[in-house]
């Protein structure tokens, strides 16, 4: 037994996912880098057996009543954890946030600046002080009543639900309109009604037309349906609806969001006429501070709005405005003032949600925990890391203990301690390496995150590609761009530069298959695969169809005439009805977000016991999902159908997932990679230009190479492949790099260098040049 005092986090005997009962002593107070190629269990250790462990215990403490819920999340597989704190874990959380959340909402700033407005305000005569509520468009004392604090409208005209006039109602003029038995009713019902379907929409008298697309009346008529003459016809009453009517409400009542999609594409939204885009009632915009209103300032880059909260002449203004300036110092110096608080959250990549909770970290005056970051650096600039570095080091010399899973080479650089854990992926990796200062890695010869670490020499120079054509982009004027036009070689591998904010998302995602020269786009994004457990990567890539029809035709299977509906987990029969098949049950926990526990009958497995009994090779298909991709690709090495699309995932360094592993548990980077994969398994015919954001964001050095092997292929079998990317080495490597910049926000929406790397690498006004020179051959 350790005493109180023990300076250390001693970990014994954990088991979490893939670790070998691993034992492991952390120093307190120091930063502390968990690194390991993908997969190698280092995540397991952080966050899955550490945070998750210092979770329990809290939840521990909580009321018996909640305790006998939060008992069935289950405790970390390990044997014990001592000298361990209180634990906040700052993750990259890969669910979908609210659009009414904000940069304001997620660091706190906008009840500052609404307190600001409630107290120190300056209201026209006569006006009485409103409180903070009423500044808010996510109240009801605050929000727009037209738009409901949304800011925006949405609006539909009759180009937008008639895009072919030439065409007659009963041929299909009106796009919006369901498709099969409902539309037909509707125009069974215009024909009832006396309306002519079979004449051009153009040659219909206007008003006519603006009736049939817009009115809110909803006549109820005697249809006659002209059908097929052998069925019977039956005359039946047929309520009309507008095409607006419809869509509008397919758009705020579908839940489907296929359906929500397709309405969406026939409307246009703009902004409040009454807010105009503010969100805010009259009431709150009369209100002043500084001669701004509310939404004028929070429509600012944060780096300007720290200037703009000069003018209060009274003492509470000084105060809050104070407060408001030392809560925005951290998101700036984390390279973040370009963005404005009244900037959706949906609109951020995860890195930077992360950063912006980070910044609210350094606020909160917490000392004596541990804190748990996952992969901080994610979507940052070389310049940007140097100050996260910053961030990090404040965070513990206020007392705390900071540990960090991370790929980037320079945040391992600064660590007081490394964890190495491998020396591989999955069943080949899961021990620890090494667990001591920085240094002492260099002589554990098993370590892939040595090679990289403590290899200073350049990378070998390699033959710049020649294009065989120029794909225009632009002029583009959106976000920060302003009228931006861009030149993408074809054929060759162009990286995209630049620190976080300067406009490199903005430009590729003008890139459309309607450009001269693209022939077939394939875009690679980092959104999740799916939402549920439900949705994995066997079923994603299309593996799980032939894996089903495999053990469909076992002879125990026609034995007892299973077909392949019966080893499928999303239908009722052979699955697990407790669980309906996702292995998992949700646990709702009240008051934190609901989680998913293993279901209590079927124990994850997903199949009731009847369908475990039949048996491929000696394993049932609940064991055949639990392989991993690499003992798949053996196991199945004589089915070519299965064994193709396996191997193309170990291509992209992704041998390590399980078939059966929830899209709930991939990150960005895996879910971008098992979609590459998908990709590279079609058969490609002609030119295709493959775009991808960030590719490397979750990737150890080891599984770049892997991945970059397989894109330079890509581009020597005649394709074309543009990445938005910050890691160097990635950049050094390509064939043209388009850098924008120089700043962030407002300072950037500029291409400032462009041309191949060692032409870049020597531009003087550009950010990226000198980490980009530090790693040229």
């Amino acid at each position: 037994m350790h005493a109180p005092h023990d300076p250390n986090v001693r970990v014994r005997g954990a088991r979490e996912h893939n670790l070998k009962g691993v034992d492991v002593d952390i120093p307190r107070d120091v930063l502390a880098v968990f690194t390991g190629v993908s997969g190698s269990g280092k995540s397991s250790l952080a966050f899955g057996t550490i945070y998750a462990e210092a979770q329990r215990r809290y939840f521990e403490s909580v009321a018996p009543y909640a305790r006998r819920l939060i008992h069935q999340v289950g405790a970390p597989k390990v044997g014990e954890i001592t000298g361990l704190p209180p634990a906040v874990s700052l993750q990259q959380r890969r669910s979908a946030p609210m659009s009414r959340s904000s940069v304001g909402t997620v660091t706190n700033l906008s009840n500052s600046l609404r307190m600001l407005y409630s107290r120190a305000g300056d209201r026209p005569p006569g006006a009485e002080r409103l409180d903070s509520d009423s500044f808010s468009p996510n109240t009801a004392a605050g929000a727009c009543p037209q738009c409901h604090g949304l800011g925006r409208v949405h609006r539909t005209t009759e180009e937008l639900l008639v895009p072919d006039p030439a065409l007659s109602i009963r041929e299909g003029a009106i796009a919006a309109w369901p498709g099969a038995w409902q539309g037909k009713n509707l125009r069974d019902i215009l024909d009832a009604l006396g309306h002519d379907v079979d004449r051009p929409w153009r040659e219909l008298p206007a008003e006519a037309r603006e009736w049939i697309l817009f009115t809110d009346e909803q006549p109820v008529v005697t249809v006659h349906p002209v059908r097929d003459a052998d069925r019977i016809q039956r005359p039946y009453q047929g309520t009309y609806m507008s095409a607006r009517r419809y869509v509008m409400k397919t758009f705020s009542d579908s839940r489907s969001p296929t359906l929500r999609a397709k309405a969406e594409r026939f409307l246009a939204a703009a902004p409040c006429a009454a807010c105009g885009g503010s969100r805010l009632r009259p009431e709150a915009l009369a209100v002043t501070f500084a001669g701004r209103t509310i939404a004028e300032l929070a429509a600012l880059p944060l780096i300007e709005l720290a200037d703009a909260l000069e003018g209060g002449t009274s003492e509470t203004a000084r105060v809050l405005t104070e407060d408001l300036k030392s809560r925005i110092g951290p998101v700036v110096e984390l390279g973040l003032g370009y963005l404005s608080l009244d900037r959706a959250t949906p609109t951020l990549s995860a890195g930077e949600l992360q950063r912006l909770r980070l910044a609210t970290q350094l606020r909160s005056g917490l000392f004596g925990v541990v804190y748990v970051l996952d992969e901080p650096s994610a979507g940052l600039h070389p310049a940007d890391t140097e100050a996260l570095l910053r961030v990090l080091a404040r965070l513990k010399a206020a007392g705390n203990t900071v540990f960090v899973v991370e790929h980037h080479l320079d945040v391992m650089r600064g660590a007081d301690w490394l964890v190495d854990v491998g020396p591989r992926a999955g069943e080949h990796g899961g021990r620890v390496l090494h667990s001591g200062p920085v240094a002492g890695l260099a002589t554990v010869p098993e370590s892939a995150t040595a090679r990289f670490l403590f290899d200073d020499s350049p990378a070998a120079a390699r033959q710049v590609r020649s294009p065989h054509g120029q794909l225009k982009v632009g002029p583009v004027t959106r976000h920060n761009l302003r009228g931006v036009t861009a030149e993408f070689p074809l054929g060759v591998f162009t990286a995209v530069t630049g620190v976080s904010g300067s406009g490199k998302s903005t430009l590729i995602g003008e890139i459309t298959e309607d450009l001269v020269g693209v022939g077939r786009l394939v875009s690679v994004d980092q959104k999740p695969i799916g939402r549920t457990p439900r949705s994995n990567l066997a079923t994603y890539t299309g593996l799980f169809d032939v894996v089903r029809k495999v053990f469909a035709a076992t002879d125990e299977a026609r034995t007892r005439g299973y077909g392949v509906g019966r080893f499928s987990f999303n239908v009722a029969g052979g699955r697990c009805e407790t669980c309906q098949g996702e292995g998992f049950v949700s646990v709702e926990l009240l008051f934190l977000p609901s989680t998913y526990a293993p279901c209590p009958d079927c124990d994850g497995a997903r199949y009731n016991p009847e369908t475990l009994q039949v048996a491929y090779r000696g394993r049932n298909i609940a064991q055949v999902l639990d392989l991993t991709v690499e003992s798949a690709a053996e196991f199945f090495a004589d089915t070519a159908t299965v064994a193709r699309a396996l191997h193309t995932l170990l291509d992209v360094g992704l041998g390590y997932l399980r078939l059966g592993q929830p899209a709930t548990e991939l990150s960005g980077g895996e879910a971008q990679r098992i979609k590459l994969a998908s990709e590279l398994q079609r058969g490609r015919r002609g030119h295709t230009l493959y775009l991808l954001d960030e590719p490397t964001t979750g990737l150890h050095p080891a599984d770049v190479e892997v991945l970059m092997r397989q894109l330079h292929g890509l581009v020597d079998a005649g394709h074309t492949v543009v990445v938005v990317e910050h890691d160097m080495s990635v950049v050094a490597g390509a064939d043209w790099v388009i850098d924008l910049g120089p700043g962030g926000g407002d300072a950037g929406g500029r291409i400032v260098a462009a041309g191949p790397p060692a032409r870049v690498a020597q531009e003087t006004g550009s950010a990226t040049a000198p980490y980009l020179a530090r790693v040229m051959p």
